[in-house]
């Protein structure tokens, strides 16, 4: 529900009464007392429209509480399921950043301390314009990775999930707006042609008909479209024929498709009738060479995982070359992958150590950094999506007993290891494809630690995802799904000490659910006799 405040513009009060610079008495003139009547008149005229306005503010703010009050009685029942859907957390993130505010505007032409106060207090933990670009702009990679239109976006179709979360049409033309305005036409034209259908379909809308058009004519132009725009344009103009633009637009549209014919010899074709889906336009390329290959393995496409590879698969009891701590309880091992060699390690966190673990890390989540390869400085990108904190083992047992076990698996020491991260990914979340370990031509990243190169990976799902999620290497074509309380480990250079660049990786975007994973990154420092070198580069 999309609240403005300019719907109730209150009265102003300004009635003209005889002037008193010099005195009059107005009782002696019966008709400057008839001036009078009227002027009453008129002031419970304006006295009734303050009362109307009043009553249809109340009544907005009533209608606005009663539909939260259902809302979140179904979202405070169970908060990590509500946000699970990618829709709910946009529109989490709209409602608290837009329309909270428009209701605040409201209530202040009437200031009630009490809300205003409330409101007040708690708009520092409020999420701000970012917050909501940012939560549209996971919608469009979701959208992207697993090639979803705009419609099963707008009406919560999502693989596998029935849920009432719904777009507005207003909701679909701000998401195109998104686009917009970072110059993405790509995803604008999807999403203005949505608000568009919707609204065509009957649906009410703040928006109007002629301010879908004028974006979306202009976006299309921008794809390179000419002959629709063209059509869209004289759609603007028969729905507003004094708008400001359509009439310069329209002609000079018409101008350039004609030199472009002339120029290229051709017969003028009409727009198709076809209307603008996902694959009508081709998506731009951006800066990563592997985003087909990275995008198809999210989506379980493209997997070389052969019978003949599936062959040289086995699990077994891993208890760390007669570890004593293992030797009661050896760990559950299963071969993910056989070169780069991928094991899976079941039942190595239960659900007590994961919660313990979930409880520490969330009063510290912070937008999860990297390592500025020139630098060495931990910085933000937008190709890593998440919230990540990091814990130490002696702040408590948990998490001291969680690194022993890595230690005792894999046989490496972790006293040179980084910290345990623990990283939640939530609507879109992702982290892009990247290598752990640091390339030649970085040779700063990890100076400041002292402790050498991240030798190897040790990963840990807290969670399981409903859908998406997937640790996925281009290289190769494989892809590791979350299974909570499994933990997966590879080495991330060879014996040499050599980068073993097969194992650049990447978290595919989360569509459904929430993401938790902790992840050990062990280096080189302490490993000397415990991984000696090999005989070749390759070992």
């Amino acid at each position: 529900m999309v609240i403005s405040a300019s719907w109730f513009t209150l009265p102003c009060f300004i009635v003209r009464l005889p002037c008193n610079q010099d005195h009059v008495y107005i009782f002696v003139s019966a008709g400057q007392m008839t001036d009078l009547i009227h002027t009453e008149k008129e002031l419970v005229h304006s006295l009734r429209e303050y009362i109307k306005a009043e009553e249809s503010k109340l009544a907005a703010v009533k209608s606005w509480a009663s539909k939260l009050d259902a809302l979140t009685r179904l979202s405070t029942s169970d908060p990590e399921g509500y946000l699970a859907h990618p829709v709910n957390a946009y529109k989490l993130m709209k409602r608290l950043n837009t329309e909270w505010s428009e209701l605040e505007s409201l209530v202040l032409q009437n200031p009630s301390d009490g809300f205003i106060g409330n409101i007040s207090v708690h708009r520092q933990y409020f999420p701000d314009a970012e917050d909501e670009t940012g939560a549209a702009k996971a919608l469009m990679r979701l959208q992207d990775t697993y090639q979803l239109d705009s419609e099963a976006f707008s009406k919560g179709k999502l693989p596998g999930v029935h849920s009432n979360a719904v777009l507005t049409v207003d909701d679909c033309f701000d998401m195109g707006k998104t686009a917009y305005n970072d110059a993405d036409y790509y995803h604008a034209v999807l999403w203005f042609q949505q608000a568009l259908k919707q609204l065509d379909d009957g649906e009410e809308a703040v928006v109007t008909k002629a301010e879908i058009l004028d974006y979306l004519s202009y976006s299309v132009y921008q794809m390179g479209d000419i002959p629709r725009a063209i059509e869209l344009t004289r759609r603007l103009v028969a729905v507003d024929p004094s708008h400001e633009r359509a009439g310069g637009n329209l002609r000079y549209f018409e101008r350039l498709l004609s030199k472009q014919l002339n120029e290229m010899n051709q017969a003028y074709q009409p727009a198709s009738e076809e209307p603008i889906q996902l694959g009508t336009y081709t998506r731009p390329k951006d800066h990563l060479p592997e985003r087909e290959s990275y995008e198809a393995l999210c989506r379980g496409e493209g997997l070389q995982m052969t019978e003949a590879r599936r062959s040289r698969l086995f699990c077994r009891y891993q208890d760390g070359r007669g570890n004593p701590r293992l030797l009661l309880k050896p760990m559950k091992e299963e071969d993910e992958w056989d070169s780069p060699h991928i094991v899976r390690y079941l039942e190595m966190l239960s659900d007590e150590e994961i919660e313990k673990i979930k409880e520490l890390a969330k009063p510290r989540l912070a937008r999860a950094t990297v390592r500025d390869p020139k630098t060495g400085v931990l910085t933000t990108a937008n190709y890593r999506v998440s919230k990540s904190a990091w814990l130490e083992g002696e702040e408590d047992p948990v998490i001291e007993r969680v690194n022993q076990r890595i230690e005792d698996i894999t046989g490496l020491t972790v006293q040179t290891a980084e910290l345990l991260q623990v990283a939640n990914y939530g609507v879109g979340g992702q982290y892009e494809p990247h290598f752990d370990f640091s390339r030649k031509e970085e040779p700063d990243a990890f100076k400041r630690l002292g402790t050498g190169n991240r030798l190897a990976t040790f990963l840990n799902y807290m969670s399981d995802v409903e859908a998406g999620g997937a640790t996925v290497f281009p290289d190769f074509g494989a892809a590791i799904w979350p299974r909570k309380g499994t933990s997966v480990f590879w080495y991330n250079l060879f014996r040499s000490g050599e980068g073993d660049y097969r194992t650049r990786h990447a978290a595919c975007p989360v569509l459904v659910g929430s993401k938790w994973v902790s992840n050990k990154w062990i280096h080189e420092r302490g490993q000397e006799f415990r991984r000696p070198c090999g005989l070749t580069e390759v070992d």
